[in-house]
């Protein structure tokens, strides 16, 4: 297992809850996290047809039988037994802890919220950031990054990243969306897939979108959704602050992880990248990744948005740091130009702030004109 920074978080947790929650895509780490913080714990999976169903039959007599921490993974296949989970764990007398995996946010947030309410601690295990790896197997250009992306299995068994990553499309996501939304028309869907992808760090029109595809436009939101809490894709907001300027409303979409994004793209080669025509949404993409997982391994919540007008002016990527929102410019060249801080030499003129920063495709970190600018390495 490669180290992760989320982990001070959960230890920290499993001291002061009984249950600890850990959502996040298959093969992101989840199962091998909590096995490494619960080494001790009884590991119960329930993708195994044979434990699901002695489970199912009796959850009460389940939970009365435990005699040790239990890590229960994949909890979403039997989302009822949080009902009996929360009962047990009322109970004064009853001491065991429980680390909870799961994959899809969409059939356990309503019953995590319900049943577990105030009893648990809720952590987003991602793919891996980049300085999670070992410095000796971390990819060392753009391109190669944004390719490989990073899920840990591609580094730990050193496989060949469009193979792995075409048949994590096939086996995960097309097979468990597609049977949360009953989809029979695989092509449709698959066509969807690849059309948002062309769409990644874009406004999202649903409008066109579903006309492209050929379905209606509620389709598309509600696959959308379900995209979203099966920790396909994540979306961003524009801020709210509109300094009495009209504003554009709709979110942007990204993938959680560049490879899937760059698979769907169907490009096979780390150097198809240099000249792409979507490289810098691939790279934008890239940047707010790292900077939401940064974040959460803290245990906070994301504090980023965008910022667009309707004259075109926008800003990447706005933190909103609650006494003023810090921006902050994606460039994917990895030659720093001057004109980088423009964008934000003018947001800050308007909001009456200074300071922000660039995150670019070059090697060097360095300041310009009060503004960081920062080596997509170091983000």
């Amino acid at each position: 297992m490669y180290p992760r920074t989320i982990t001070a978080q959960i230890t920290e947790a499993l001291k002061q809850y009984q249950v600890v929650t850990l959502l996040g895509p298959r093969q992101s780490g989840k199962t091998t996290l909590a096995k490494t913080l619960g080494a001790t714990f009884r590991y119960v999976n329930l993708e195994d047809m044979g434990q699901r169903e002695i489970i199912s039959q009796d959850p009460k007599g389940f939970f009365s039988s435990i005699n040790s921490d239990v890590i229960i993974d994949e909890v979403q296949r039997l989302p009822e037994i949080l009902s009996y989970l929360q009962v047990f764990t009322d109970q004064e007398n009853y001491l065991h802890r429980f680390v909870l995996t799961g994959s899809n946010s969409l059939e356990l947030s309503g019953q995590v919220s319900q049943s577990l309410a105030g009893r648990t601690r809720i952590f987003n295990i991602l793919p891996l950031t980049y300085n999670e790896l070992p410095i000796e197997i971390r990819p060392q250009t753009v391109d190669e990054a944004l390719f490989k992306g990073l899920y840990p299995r591609i580094y730990h068994r050193e496989l060949g990243p469009s193979g792995w990553l075409s048949d994590y499309i096939q086996t995960y996501i097309q097979k468990d969306v597609r049977q949360i939304l009953n989809i029979e028309n695989l092509h449709l869907f698959e066509k969807f897939l690849r059309l948002l992808a062309g769409r990644a760090g874009q406004l999202i029109n649903f409008s066109a979108l579903a006309g492209d595809v050929g379905t209606t436009m509620p389709t598309i939101k509600k696959w959308i959704s379900v995209l979203e809490a099966s920790y396909v894709v994540h979306t961003l907001v524009p801020h709210h602050n509109n300094f009495n300027k009209r504003m554009t409303k709709a979110p942007k979409v990204y993938f959680w992880d560049t490879g899937i994004l760059v698979n769907l793209l169907r490009i096979s080669d780390p150097s198809q990248l240099f000249t792409h025509p979507l490289r810098g949404q691939i790279f934008e993409n890239w940047v707010i990744n790292e900077k939401i997982k940064h974040c959460f391994n803290k245990g906070l919540r994301s504090p980023f948005y965008f910022w667009r007008d309707q004259h075109g002016h926008e800003i990447d990527v706005i933190e909103d740091r609650s006494d003023n929102l810090y921006p902050s410019e994606v460039k994917s060249s990895s030659t720093f130009h001057p004109d980088f801080v423009s964008g934000m030499e003018w947001f800050n003129k308007l909001q009456g702030k200074e300071g922000g920063e660039v995150i670019y495709g070059g090697e060097e970190s360095f300041t310009f004109k009060g503004y960081k600018v920062t080596s997509w390495k170091n983000v």
